[in-house]
């Protein structure tokens, strides 16, 4: 070990002089703490294990593959819901999108980004198409334009979130922000994915009337995909608890086969057609293996179009937002997976950040070039860290998988979302660990650890619990007498954050 130790933006980054990109190497890096079983300080085995830092993080070979193939399973259902949302909606002009052709070009953006953050950034996160922007997309943006003039505001989104990562601007703004804030954005995502397994399981659902949400059908579980996603929260709990190497992966396994002979047995159906069926898709061996991708949606998008539609003004705010939702979300997500992979450093920063914020930008240009919304990073990674995935082979694993969902993508339809759905609440109950880096003591800094903990659930956001979490640390510290503890960056911030949450308003007196 040097004495020496590289800074998280710096490291892995060209030098003034030219120096290569991937020129440092892992024996310039600290100790990371981790929770697997092997020394962090061992020599690497080969250039291969030495360029992964496969050794170096405390992992193997094959639990990065074991990982990289948990994540595709957790988060595969994107090759499948993208198509959904965005092939279901008429554009301004009564246009919609071709849903095999969204397919492909999903397989395809998610599959090429993916390889590419395992390679540039190393870390173990994969990317694919966004809900969050595909749903806003589709809900408020093309009633006004046409998809490919959606896009191109997508590709311009992407454009300017490179720039932010390339100029440090990105890089800058997280590294102003409290620890303790990165810890509760931390505790929020693993809250917000074990609630978005418990919806998309069936086990909270919405009510007619009362109160938001409620357990089942009418306080009841009543289906048995429901019971299934049950029985794979304590079969890998309790794999997990035992700490059976690639439990969450045998967990999954073992679930979607009782899914599959529940089906076999039963032949339930979709859950639209009857609340007892399944959410999403039906586990069910597929007549056929192999499909040919359709990628005629590849460069489909008009840049500038939607200034000349609806005006600069209006157009801007559609980019504003898209930009705010994207900025946050990502660095928010990176920084709970990196926590939550052991890879994150005292300052709440992760190794090669600025690398992976511009990946991550591209991933956005490329959703947009794709007509498949903006690529960024998937909290779904969580449950391949949770497998054991320390690295950027588990990406590199995960990317492949998605190219080749583009050919098999009746095979995607195996393992049905309630068991994907098992294993994000297993992983969002690992995440929860953080929450003792926060001290509840000050009331100063437990308030807006609080709000943004409980505001990612309850409003299905990531960037809302960020933007609470920054409003409120910004007011509260400041009005205390604590107004050292604020950075500039976070007022900066925080105000953008509220013109982002009245942009409703400001978009009505603007179409005024």
């Amino acid at each position: 070990m040097t004495s020496s130790t590289p800074t998280p933006e710096t490291e892995g980054m060209p030098t003034v002089s030219g120096g290569d990109v991937f020129s440092r190497t892992t024996q310039d890096l600290p100790p990371l703490k981790t929770g697997a079983s092997t020394t962090v300080d061992a020599e690497p085995k080969n250039a291969f294990d030495r360029f992964f830092e496969i050794t170096r993080r405390g992992s193997t070979i094959g639990r990065e593959i074991r990982g990289g193939i948990v994540t595709f399973v957790t988060m595969a259902y994107i090759v499948i819901l993208n198509p959904l949302i965005l092939g279901g909606t008429k554009d301004v002009a009564d246009h919609a999108l071709n849903a095999a052709q969204i397919g492909a070009a999903t397989g395809l953006t998610a599959g090429v980004m993916t390889i590419l953050f395992g390679v540039i950034a190393r870390l173990p996160f994969a990317l694919a198409a966004g809900l969050g922007i595909n749903s806003f997309l589709a809900v408020s943006v093309v009633g006004q334009v046409t998809w490919q003039e959606a896009m191109g505001l997508v590709v311009i989104n992407g454009v300017l979130i490179v720039l932010f990562g390339a100029t440090g601007i990105r890089t800058a703004i997280f590294k102003a922000v409290p620890q303790a804030l990165k810890a509760a954005i931390t505790v929020g995502i693993g809250l917000f994915i074990a609630f978005i397994g418990f919806v998309d399981s069936g086990f909270v659902n919405r009510t007619p009337a009362g109160p938001p949400v409620q357990l089942g059908v009418g306080g009841s579980i009543t289906s048995v995909p429901t019971l299934i996603f049950l029985l794979g929260v304590v079969v890998i709990a309790i794999l997990v608890a035992r700490k059976v190497p690639g439990g969450i992966l045998i967990g999954i396994v073992a679930t979607t086969i009782v899914a599959l002979i529940a089906q076999a047995v039963l032949q339930l159906g979709p859950s639209f057609k009857d609340p007892n069926g399944w959410h999403m898709t039906i586990p069910q061996l597929p007549s056929s293996w192999v499909t040919v991708p359709d990628f005629g949606l590849v460069g489909q998008f008009d840049m500038f179009g939607a200034f000349g539609r609806i005006g600069a003004l209006s157009a801007t705010m559609l980019v504003f937002t898209l930009v705010f939702s994207n900025f946050f979300d990502a660095m928010g997500t990176m920084t709970g997976l990196a926590k939550n992979a052991g890879l994150a450093y005292k300052d709440g920063t992760f190794p090669r950040l600025r690398s992976a914020f511009i990946v991550e930008g591209f991933g956005a240009v490329a959703g947009g070039a794709t007509s498949t919304s903006s690529n960024t990073v998937y909290v779904d990674s969580a449950s391949g860290i949770g497998e054991g995935a320390r690295t950027g082979l588990a990406s590199l694993v995960v990317g492949v998988l998605f190219l080749l969902s583009m050919f098999l993508t009746p095979l995607t339809l195996v393992v049905p979302i309630e068991v994907g759905s098992a294993a994000l609440v297993v992983v969002g109950a690992m995440m929860m660990a953080q929450i003792r880096e926060i001290s509840f003591k000050k009331f100063a800094v437990a308030l807006p650890a609080f709000l943004t903990i409980v505001t990612m659930p309850l409003t299905y956001s990531i960037a809302n619990g960020i933007g609470v979490g920054f409003i409120s640390w910004a007011l509260v510290n400041a009005l205390s007498g604590r107004a050292r503890k604020v950075h500039w960056l976070m007022w900066v911030v925080a105000a953008g954050f509220a013109l982002y949450f009245v942009r409703g308003p400001v978009e009505q007196l603007l179409g005024h």
